[in-house]
């Protein structure tokens, strides 16, 4: 599998992310016309791929390292509520 031009502005714009102000959610609306929620979904399952991993290694190891801790977080307070 080859990346997209999308795939490509995806990983281009979350590593230029933290260098831009503003809300990220408006910007991901703006420059890529889906909602953020459909964004993640799609940003998810492409730093997966072995062909982003091999076009930028550290971002893509950011990115999922990322990802694993708030899903870890997330397990957590689910962890913490259901013992209530």
């Amino acid at each position: 599998m080859t990346l997209s031009d999308r795939d490509l502005a995806f990983l281009a714009f979350e590593g230029e992310w933290r260098r831009h102000a503003g809300a990220k959610e408006e910007a991901i609306r703006a420059e890529f016309a889906v909602t953020p929620a459909r964004y993640y979904q799609l940003l998810g399952r492409l730093i997966d791929s072995p062909e982003a991993l091999a076009h930028d290694p550290m971002l893509v190891r950011r990115l999922r390292r990322r990802r694993d801790d708030a899903a870890a977080q997330h397990r957590a307070r689910l962890g913490r509520t259901a013992e209530r």
